[in-house]
C-alpha cells in the first residue's frame, strides 16, 4: 500500500503534470513545425535549387540485383531532419524569448503595492516628532 500511495504522490505532483502536457505540446508543435518546413519552407527552396528535394539526394552504395533491392545512403533525409531540427529548435528559442520578455514586462508595468496603513500612519507621526523638535 505504501507504494501506491507514494506513486500516487508523484503523479499528483505539479512538475510531473506540467512536464506530460509540455510533452504533448512539444509532440504537435513538432508536428506543425514538420509540416510547415516540409510544405511552406522546402517548395520554394526546392525552386531555387533547381526542383532538388533533399529527401531525393541519395548514393547508391550497392546496386540493386533481382529482387534485393539497392543499398543507399538517404542523405536527404539526414539534412532534411537537420534543417527540421534547426526550425524548431529556432521557434522554441524565439517562444522562450517572447516570454521571458512578456515576464519582464509584467515586472516593470506592475505599480510598487501601496505601503500598510500602519506604516503610512507611523510615517505621519515621525514627520510630526520631526516638526516640532524644529
Amino acid at each position: 500500500m505504501a507504494l501506491i500511495k507514494d506513486f500516487k504522490e508523484f503523479a499528483i505532483k505539479g512538475n510531473v503534470v506540467d512536464l506530460a502536457v509540455g510533452v504533448i505540446i512539444g509532440a504537435a508543435f513538432g508536428k506543425i513545425v514538420s509540416s510547415f518546413v516540409a510544405d511552406v519552407i522546402m517548395p520554394p527552396l526546392g525552386l531555387l535549387t533547381s526542383g532538388v528535394d533533399l529527401k531525393q539526394l541519395t548514393v547508391t552504395l550497392r546496386p540493386g540485383e533481382g529482387k534485393t533491392p539497392p543499398v543507399l545512403l538517404n542523405y536527404g533525409l539526414f539534412l532534411q531532419n537537420v534543417f527540421d531540427f534547426f526550425l524548431v529548435a529556432i521557434a522554441i528559442f524565439a517562444m522562450v524569448q517572447l516570454i521571458a520578455k512578456m515576464k519582464r514586462a509584467d515586472k516593470v508595468a506592475a505599480p510598487p503595492a501601496e505601503p500598510p496603513k500602519q506604516e503610512i500612519l507611523l510615517e505621519q507621526i515621525l514627520a510630526a516628532i520631526k516638526a516640532q523638535q524644529k
